[in-house]
């Protein structure tokens, strides 16, 4: 098993979840935003995270039951933001070779906008108003935000776990080599 393969694929999932949780910010922050540069108010974002299957030699070194399972996409949507589109490329690591190649682990496909319609609020002295005093705010709810970002917070969190674990093994490998 190799250790240093399970760090970069927590790692991975690190980054694409603090991603995530960026993303659920700037919803937030942008939840009574009325007019953005393109026009309109402002549509709520979503993050596509998918399996990045990494260097096909690491993946020999695992069981044929776990790499079966890397391979299957997640079908998760989350809200996100501004800072999504730097996610799309994979992250480099080093193989044994020293060669440049793909982590394992988890990448953020893309960053998608909400397709629900804008929410309508009569609000005629309003400078967005239309011309029948109906105002349109983006679709974003509070509560659906905040459970994104715990829900980001708490992998973030496992997988900083799962890290400690790691380095702990790693530790104690050493430990029985000295002996």
């Amino acid at each position: 098993m190799n250790l240093f393969g399970l760090m970069n694929t927590s790692g991975s999932a690190m980054q694409a979840e603090r991603m995530r949780a960026e993303v659920v910010a700037a919803n937030m922050a942008n939840a009574e935003t009325t007019r953005t540069a393109t026009g309109g108010p402002y549509r709520r974002q979503e993050v596509v995270f998918a399996a990045n299957h990494g260097d096909p030699g690491f993946l020999d070194s695992m069981s044929s039951a776990s790499s079966s399972a890397a391979g299957v996409a997640l079908p998760m949507a989350f809200g996100t933001g501004l800072a999504g589109q730097l996610a799309r490329a994979a992250l480099p690591t080093l193989t044994p070779s020293g060669a440049t190649a793909a982590a394992p682990g988890v990448e953020i496909v893309q960053v998608v906008e909400d397709p629900s319609p804008p929410l309508k609020r009569f609000d005629p002295s309003h400078p967005d108003a239309g011309p029948d005093g109906y105002v349109s705010y983006p679709d974003i709810n509070p509560l659906t935000e905040m459970v994104d970002l715990m829900g980001a917070t708490r992998a973030y969190g496992l997988n900083s776990s799962a890290v400690q674990a790691e380095k702990g093994m790693i530790t104690s490998a050493l430990e029985i080599a000295k002996s």
